[in-house]
């Protein structure tokens, strides 16, 4: 297998485990230097790296972004991790606010996509790091079962994507 399919191959792996998870902390640096994390739904996964987020124009993470557009997205399911780094922009574009609007989304911001304060924030992605135990459950306890009787180390799948284009 080559560098690019493996890479492509690593990518692939970090969408799906974006898309079953869904909800995410976005991580921003505040006016003062420290990190800010707020809960985000993942609105579109555009696996060449970057992820959407609907936000208020308004909103803290948002004039974080502005100042400061080095952020962290990270993802936590029962069973995997993901971990992005990169850089966010503020996209003011009604056509895809309203593209990637839904019943969800509804249930956080007033006004809908039509609202002018709502906006789309845009990560491109640099990096990213995954942690994933595949298997059902069963299969996940018996492992760790294994690694604690055994004292070997209990295995994942663990790898980092250099997402550049």
């Amino acid at each position: 297998m080559s560098d690019q399919t493996t890479r492509e191959d690593k990518a692939e792996k970090v969408h799906d485990l974006i898309r079953s998870t869904r909800l995410a902390m976005l991580t921003s640096i505040g006016p003062d230097g420290r990190l800010v994390s707020k809960p985000m739904a993942t609105q579109d996964v555009d696996f060449d790296g970057d992820v959407y987020f609907i936000a208020e124009r308004d909103s803290d993470k948002v004039r974080n972004i502005r100042a400061n557009p080095a952020v962290n997205v990270a993802y936590a399911s029962h069973d995997s991790w993901v971990s992005l780094a990169g850089v966010a922009e503020v996209v003011d574009d009604q056509a895809k606010l309203t593209e990637r609007w839904n019943t969800f989304t509804d249930a956080w911001l007033e006004g809908g996509p039509e609202n002018p304060n709502n906006i789309l924030i845009r990560v491109s992605a640099d990096s990213a790091e995954y942690w994933d135990t595949p298997g059902s459950k069963v299969t996940q306890v018996a492992n760790l079962v294994k690694a604690k009787v055994t004292g070997k180390r209990f295995e994942g799948d663990n790898e980092t994507v250099d997402l550049n284009r």
